[in-house]
C-alpha cells in the first residue's frame, strides 16, 4: 500500500471481450495497471473485476476521472465504484462488554496494520471506557433502556454522521439494530458472529456448539442486514477442539479465532477488496 493507487470495482453481465475493453479503455487514458482481478459466476453469467492504478499516471482531478469512466461504464452496462489508497477512512467500533475484538482492532490500527481513522468507540455499557481511554479515543456510552430503542439508535445514527464516519464495526455489540438503521449504512456495518454461520446463530453459540458436541468451532464476520446473522459473509475461521472442551472453554478458544476473522474482514472492507453480490461477497485476494 506504499504506492498510491486508484481501486476499481466493477461488476456486469458478462460479455465477451469485456476484460480487454475495460483495460483498455485505461490505456487509452494514460494509465499503467498495477494488478488486475477478476472472477466470473458461470451459473449466474456474471462477470467481477478489481483493478489497481497507478495515481501518478491521473492527469486531471478525481471527478474528471469519475465522469469519463462512468459515461465508458454506461455504455457497457458495468455497475462500478472507485476508490483512493491515500484516504483513509473513518471507521466507528460499536462494542458491549467483551473486550478482545476491541483490543485487537485498535492495536492492529496503532501498528499501521489497519489503514484507518478511529476517531470513536461507541457502547451500550460503559465497562470498556478504559481501553478508549488508553488508546485516547472519545468513548461514549448510549444504555439501552428497554421501550426506548429508537431513542438510543437515533442518537448514535446522528453520532455517526456528526463523525463523519464511513464504516461501522461492530466488534462484539451485543445488541440487534433495527431495519431503519442497517438499511441507512447497507454495505457499511461489519458484525463478528462468535459462531461458523449458517449454524449456531443467535446470542449463545458457543453453548449451542458444546451441546452439538461439535468438533470444529470458528467465527464468521459478515455485513450486517435486517434478518439476524443472515448478512452477506466476508470471512470465516475454525480451530479444531474435542469433548474435553466446555462451553466456556470453546468460548476461551474462539476468541483468537474472532479476533483473527474480523481484522481480516475489515481491512479487506478498507482495501476495497470486496463486492457484494445479492447476499454474498466476491473477496479478491490480498494487496501486494
Amino acid at each position: 500500500m506504499d504506492n498510491k493507487k486508484i481501486v476499481i470495482l466493477i461488476q456486469s453481465a458478462d460479455q465477451r471481450g469485456i476484460l480487454a475493453k475495460v483495460t483498455s479503455w485505461f490505456y487509452g487514458q494514460g494509465f499503467n495497471v498495477l494488478h488486475c482481478q477478476q472472477h466470473t459466476d458461470d451459473y449466474e453469467h456474471v462477470f467481477f473485476m478489481r483493478l489497481e492504478l497507478d495515481m501518478n499516471d491521473m492527469k486531471g482531478s478525481r471527478k474528471e476521472l469519475a465522469d469519463a469512466f462512468g459515461s465508458f461504464a454506461k455504455e457497457q452496462g458495468l455497475n462500478w465504484s472507485i476508490h483512493y489508497s491515500d484516504y483513509r477512512s473513518r471507521v466507528a467500533l460499536m462494542v458491549s462488554k467483551t473486550s478482545h475484538c476491541l483490543y485487537d482492532l485498535l492495536s492492529r490500527n496503532a501498528e499501521g496494520d489497519l489503514r484507518c481513522e478511529i476517531p470513536l468507540i461507541v457502547s451500550n455499557h460503559p465497562d470498556l471506557e478504559y481501553i478508549a481511554n488508553q488508546f485516547r479515543i472519545p468513548f461514549y456510552c448510549f444504555p439501552m433502556v428497554k421501550g426506548h430503542k429508537e431513542e438510543q439508535e437515533a442518537k448514535v445514527r446522528d453520532l455517526l454522521k456528526r463523525f463523519d464516519i464511513d464504516l461501522v464495526v461492530l466488534a462484539r455489540y451485543m445488541q440487534i439494530l433495527s431495519e431503519d438503521f442497517i438499511n441507512e449504512w447497507q454495505g457499511r456495518i461489519i458484525n463478528i458472529h462468535h459462531g461458523f454461520l449458517p449454524a449456531f446463530q443467535g446470542a449463545n453459540p458457543y453453548q449451542q456448539a458444546y451441546d452439538r458436541g461439535v468438533k470444529l468451532i470458528g467465527a464468521t464476520a459478515h455485513y450486517a442486514s435486517s434478518d439476524l446473522d443472515q448478512g452477506p459473509i466476508i470471512e470465516q475461521d475454525v480451530v479444531r477442539v474435542n469433548h474435553e472442551f466446555t462451553a466456556a472453554g470453546l468460548r476461551e478458544v474462539g476468541k483468537d479465532v474472532e479476533r483473527r476473522v474480523l481484522a481480516r474482514a475489515v481491512q479487506a472492507h478498507l482495501e476495497s477488496r470486496i463486492i457484494i453480490w445479492k447476499n454474498r461477497t466476491i473477496v479478491f485476494g490480498l494487496e501486494r
